[in-house]
């Protein structure tokens, strides 16, 4: 169990905003099709974050909730808090491990399933938009790495059936090196605009997924760019020196799982959709075909966080801007 909560911490920026711990009912849906087609059985968890406020603010305010990804919330995710703070928007970092006993996803993504990751953003951005201080038609969603999964996977109309009725649209999804091994078949985001950001030296995820995938929503007629930052690898906002994590569960060239409307998983090598498959049968799959395997480099080098940080405030800005 983790024995430091991210609720439990004060966290205080230099223009004197203080978190403000935040719960959100939420769940862990065994699957994508649980998670769509079978509301009622999902497990219920309530998980939590902190909300950070820009100081001296009288009105609503556009709000960007940060998702981490498989190290959970780090310097990193409140260094851009900091930074969406200061551009007078408000800031919620979510945590999506401490009330479900993780501490790290690195060497097992199966600890809950990425439907879960999803419907967390889901639950946070249905949760803070009727915040009485925050504007709920102007909500964007920075995620890393398996939370830049989430947030792609969040956009997705066909995907977020269970909060479509109650939840805002989301205005702007900025994923930030998003492993993209599974995608809708029907990748339908509506008039939520879709940024990504991507190292083309990345060895965790693959670039070439992720050009894929936005493609895909081009096509589909969704606003959608992507931008490859020559050289970098992954994790490349950490500012922090490259290293090697041994012990990283990683797949970046298998093949691409899709998901159907009613979210079940279709094999990739039989294209057949059946309701019962889950995340692990998957990576079972890419396992016993060779694409499965460990260890991958995190960190950044020279200027790389603050060409992610420009890109990022740029298109928060012009999305969420007045």
């Amino acid at each position: 169990m983790p024995e430091d909560r991210f609720r439990d911490r004060h966290v205080r920026f230099a223009n004197g905003s203080i978190g403000q711990c935040i719960e959100i009912p939420s769940a862990t849906p065994l699957n994508y099709h649980q998670m769509v087609s079978a509301h009622d059985a999902m497990p219920r968890v309530t998980i939590d974050g902190q909300l950070f406020m820009p100081p001296g603010v009288t009105q609503r305010v556009p709000v960007v909730i940060v998702v981490p990804g498989s190290l959970g919330v780090g310097p990193n995710n409140l260094m851009h808090a900091e930074t969406i703070s200061n551009l007078g928007f408000a800031a919620f970092v979510l945590d999506p491990f401490g009330a479900r006993q993780v501490t790290s996803t690195v060497a097992n993504q199966m600890q809950f399933s990425y439907a879960a990751s999803a419907y967390d953003v889901m639950s946070a951005a249905r949760t803070i938009a009727v915040l009485p201080q925050i504007d709920p038609a102007r909500i964007g969603i920075l995620g890393h790495s398996r939370g830049g999964t989430a947030v792609l996977t969040a956009a997705m109309r066909r995907l977020n059936t269970d909060a479509n009725d109650t939840s805002p649209p989301m205005r702007a999804v900025f994923a930030a090196y998003p492993w993209c091994g599974h995608q809708p078949l029907d990748p339908d985001v509506g008039d939520t605009e879709i940024r990504v950001l991507i190292g083309d030296q990345d060895d965790w995820v693959s670039p070439q997924s992720a050009q894929g995938y936005v493609q895909a929503i081009r096509l589909r007629g969704g606003r959608a760019s992507i931008r490859l930052v020559a050289g970098a690898g992954h994790s490349f906002d950490r500012r922090e020196p490259v290293r090697y994590v041994s012990d990283a569960a990683i797949g970046p060239h298998a093949p691409i799982t899709y998901i159907a409307n009613d979210g079940s998983l279709i094999h990739p090598v039989t294209g057949v959709a059946d309701a019962s498959f889950t995340d692990y049968d998957m990576a079972l799959y890419a396992l016993q075909s060779g694409h499965g395997g460990k260890g991958a480099h995190i960190g950044s080098k020279g200027d790389e966080p603050d060409v992610f940080r420009d890109d990022m405030m740029s298109f928060f800005q012009r999305t969420l801007g007045a």
